[in-house]
């Protein structure tokens, strides 16, 4: 997939919704009669340019982590426009989002058109997988809409929404026939369609469609419901094993995660990008994930430390940083546990190489004669091993403050999290040894250069500078440990607790988590206030957040189990009452608004058909 990724983005083929002007490269094919005889005899052409629309999908933020309870903005004034339920139809990010996820929908299928054209079956099968997977995405945020299974090539309006209970089984059927009679490998590891991926995102749509369609809300505050029917749940976990496909969890979760293990067996389906191969300026055509789930730490040129907004993006919340529990190393594969302050030049600017990229590219031994910005503990460490480890930082010479630099605020530190209080060490300009102190975690998140954490899945060690579109790490976006969690969900809810608790059990066990003899022997590591009564679907909700981390599905999992407003209730730091998530008729904002654009533009659609709280 790497190899043919540029190859025609090059040329700048482009694809889009309006008919008359689908092709603008230098070929000059913006005639439609041209573009015609071109690509029919070229389809394969269009490939790169319908797998290249994933990439949006892969790196929005907005709306697919907000509105949830792992993540805050802590130096903002609030958690953001999705967080505090205050969009509207015409907010840009939605109409973006439905814009591009929609036209990508649309490149699939002039892929499956003109592959139809040439013969091409596998050109056809992989653009009906990526229509399908653009489908789950559009009905996850906005519920029912139109369904197009043909290329558009004219100036028709005209596209009535699909109810869900009529668009579910028309995925889940595509995937049916992809899976048993398409040409589609069975597995690939490089970026492109297969029938593994086939299985991972029926198994979504299955879940969803469970959830959707078979089961009724009957408090939304208590996040309880009644269970109608269980074949889809059913069928979701039967998807979620054919993915899973009789892989065991053996690579440890960092291996995973690792920069030099793309492409591993775990890997199903992911948004690909290649550094070499990018034609144009590289410090802009990657993505920005690596500087994104990360609090902000000053002037990251003169620290060298990671750069974000001024009030960091998708920090961790409260519940994120307390979330591990004891032995699960899954806390130090999602977040960097040590960064380094580096020298400057000169002009006061910092070694990139021997700051933040020092935990990647330096020998420990080097590492070892570096100050440190911040040591990061688990929340199982206790005083006595956290003092010890600053007492050999302290000996090497490196837990010592330099008031001449800029690292942000209040840094170098060392800190652990523990439910609802922070332990830090603030390091002495004469590097003795600091003494510690314990806040509450809402005045270490505002006064401590943010709470300091920042997540490591997307860390690119060869990335040039700290900020800007510079990371070309692949994006995984469907991977086999989700696939055990979905079945385990999936069992959860047609009533088999002893598979779903084999499942949730595997992954613990890989993470070294202590496996579970049942659903009720699960003690949750954070916090809660009395109301917040855990039921078996929590346990399943924490395992995806901590194997799932900042991989953008939160607010999916949310708003399907129907715990969207619960959760906030609890979590959210503004989110007091169910009427801060309703319009003023009452009306939950369960999904996001239909874009006014859509409304004014699709003559099927009125204002009548905007989503409930809208």
């Amino acid at each position: 997939m790497k190899k043919i990724l540029y190859s025609i983005l090059l040329l700048g083929a482009t694809l889009s919704l309006t008919g008359c002007k689908d092709f603008l490269d230098p070929r000059n094919l913006s005639n439609p009669q041209d573009a015609e005889t071109y690509f029919s005899g070229n389809p394969e052409d269009l490939r790169p340019v319908a797998y290249d629309a994933i990439r949006y999908i892969a790196t929005e933020i907005q709306m697919l982590d907000q509105a949830a309870d792992l993540f805050i903005n802590p130096r903002a004034a609030d958690d953001g426009t999705f967080s505090m339920f205050q969009v509207t139809p015409d907010n840009n990010d939605v109409a973006n989002y439905y814009k591009n996820v929609d036209g990508g929908i649309n490149k699939a299928n002039a892929m499956i058109y003109y592959g139809g054209i040439k013969g091409d079956e596998d050109l056809v099968a992989e653009g009906r997988f990526l229509r399908v997977f653009g489908y789950y995405y559009m009905t996850q945020q906005f519920g029912a809409v139109p369904y197009v299974d043909w290329y558009i090539q004219d100036a028709n309006r005209n596209y009535p929404r699909v109810p869900l209970d009529e668009l579910y089984p028309i995925l889940l059927e595509e995937c049916t026939d992809l899976y048993n009679n398409s040409p589609l490998p069975a597995q690939d590891h490089n970026g492109s369609a297969s029938k593994q991926a086939v299985a991972a995102i029926a198994a979504k749509i299955a879940l969803a469609a469970a959830w959707d369609l078979d089961t009724d809300l009957v408090d939304a505050a208590k996040g309880t419901y009644t269970v109608k029917s269980t074949d889809n749940f059913r069928l979701a976990a039967q998807w979620a094993e054919k993915a899973i496909n009789g892989i065991q969890l053996t690579m440890s979760f960092a291996d995973k995660w690792a920069w030099w293990n793309e492409g591993n067996e775990e890997e199903i389906f992911s948004a690909q990008y290649d550094r070499n191969g990018y034609p144009g300026d590289k410090a802009t055509g990657g993505h920005s994930l690596m500087n994104n789930y990360i609090a902000y730490f000053g002037n990251c040129v003169q620290s060298g430390l990671k750069g974000t907004g001024s009030g960091g993006t998708n920090v961790a919340s409260a519940k994120s940083a307390s979330l591990f529990e004891k032995g699960d190393t899954r806390f130090e594969g999602t977040f960097m546990t040590t960064m380094y302050n580096a020298p400057k030049d000169d002009g006061g600017n910092a070694n990139w190489e021997l700051g933040y990229m020092a935990w990647y590219n330096q020998p420990e031994d080097v590492q070892k004669t570096l100050p440190v910005a911040l040591r990061f503990y688990a929340p199982e460490t206790t005083m006595e091993e956290a003092e010890a480890d600053i007492r050999q930082l302290v000996a090497n010479g490196q837990a010592k403050s330099f008031a001449t630099n800029t690292y942000g605020v209040n840094l170098p530190f060392a800190a652990i999290i523990t439910g609802t209080e922070v332990t830090q060490w603030f390091f002495k300009a004469d590097g003795s040894m600091p003494t510690a102190t314990t806040v509450p975690y809402d005045e270490f998140y505002r006064e401590a250069a943010n709470n300091g954490t920042t997540v490591t899945k997307y860390d690119d060690p060869n990335c040039g500078a700290v900020t800007g579109s510079q990371d070309y790490r692949d994006i995984p976006l469907l991977h086999v440990s989700e696939m055990y969690l979905v079945a385990a969900e999936a069992y959860l809810l047609a009533g088999d607790e002893a598979n779903s608790l084999k499942y949730i059990n595997a992954v613990r066990k890989r993470a070294g988590a202590k496996e579970l003899g049942s659903f009720g022997a699960y003690e949750a590591p954070y916090t809660t206030s009395l109301n917040f009564t855990f039921v078996p679907l929590d346990l399943v909700l924490d395992e995806r957040a901590r194997e799932c981390y900042a991989e953008r599905n939160r607010y999916f999992d949310l708003r399907r189990t129907r715990q969207l407003v619960r959760y906030n209730l609890e979590f959210s730091r503004f989110m007091k009452t169910v009427a801060d998530m309703s319009n003023a008729q009452g009306e939950i904002k369960w999904y996001r608004p239909i874009p006014q654009a859509e409304i004014d533009n699709n003559t099927a659609i009125s204002i009548t058909d905007q989503n409930p709280g809208y």
